[in-house]
Order: structure tokens, then C-alpha cells, then sequence
């Protein structure tokens, strides 16, 4: 390929992924993801994992695009996808990027305004998953034992 074919930044779904990086490791760049889900966007696409993302064409990119969009539409299996039956709009989905956290954020607030045992956690800023927490997770300020002030000797 010539050298006028490379790009050194691509710009996916409001990530910059560095082309030099082949194409697998880049789409696991994406928040959103994983390396399953890059693998098989590749297999729909038909490229070679190991090309770099540089070198892609801007048909290829499209495509690529066009697969994380709809995933559905290329046969990728339900269980893939991180939004499965999502409570608001009731479809399964594919959440990346910065629509990923902001759907985690309000699923963290929707557990909090119901009161949910995992809502009042995360209120509290405790452990959610069940992990113990009498000796581990501790952070903030240090509380520590305050040692009287020294008397002066004799006069």
C-alpha cells in the first residue's frame, strides 16, 4: 500500500484510536469493547485482524461503523450485546462509548431513587458485589489514635 493511504488517527465513535495499532487491539480501544466483540465485528467485516488500522480503506471503517451501530443486523448473537431488554426502551442494544457511561450513570440513579439494597451501596459509597468490608475497601481521611500532649517536666 502507499504510504498516502495511511492515517495515523481514526476517529471512531468519539474515540481517536492510534493507527498504527493493529486493527483488533484498536477496536478493543473503544469503551464498550471487549476483545469477543471486536474479534466478531471483524469476522462480519471480512478483514484481517492483524492489519493496522491505518491502512484501512474508508470503506472499511464504514462497515466496521455500520456493524457496532446494528449489530443485530449482522447476525451477531443476542447475548453479546451489553444492552440486552433495556428497561426504558425495552430493545436490545449495544451501548459504546460515552452513551456507555452515561446509561451506567442512570442506572446507578434509577437504583438510588428506588431504594434498591444496591442503590442505598452505591449511595453510601460502599461495596455493591458482596465483597467483605470489615478490613478492606477503606479510604478517605485516616482515623488514627490522637496521643495526649506531653506534660512539661518539674519547675
Amino acid at each position: 500500500m502507499s504510504e498516502s493511504s495511511y492515517r495515523h488517527i481514526i476517529r471512531l465513535f468519539g474515540t481517536d484510536l492510534d493507527g498504527n495499532r493493529k486493527l483488533f487491539h484498536a477496536l478493543c480501544g473503544i469503551r464498550g469493547i471487549g476483545q469477543r466483540f471486536a474479534n466478531v465485528i471483524i469476522k462480519k467485516a471480512e478483514l484481517d485482524r492483524n492489519v493496522r488500522l491505518g491502512f484501512l480503506k474508508d470503506t472499511d471503517v464504514k462497515k466496521i461503523e455500520e456493524i457496532i451501530k446494528n449489530p443485530l443486523n449482522f447476525d451477531i448473537p443476542l447475548w453479546m450485546l451489553n444492552r440486552q431488554s433495556d428497561i426504558i426502551k425495552g430493545e436490545d442494544d449495544h451501548v459504546i462509548a460515552a452513551n456507555l457511561q452515561l446509561v451506567w450513570k442512570s442506572d446507578i440513579d434509577r437504583m438510588k431513587r428506588t431504594k434498591s439494597y444496591k442503590g442505598i451501596r452505591h449511595h453510601f459509597g460502599l461495596k455493591v458485589r458482596g465483597q467483605r468490608t470489615r478490613t478492606t475497601g477503606r479510604r478517605g481521611a485516616v482515623v488514627g489514635v490522637h496521643r495526649k500532649t506531653l506534660k512539661g517536666g518539674k519547675k
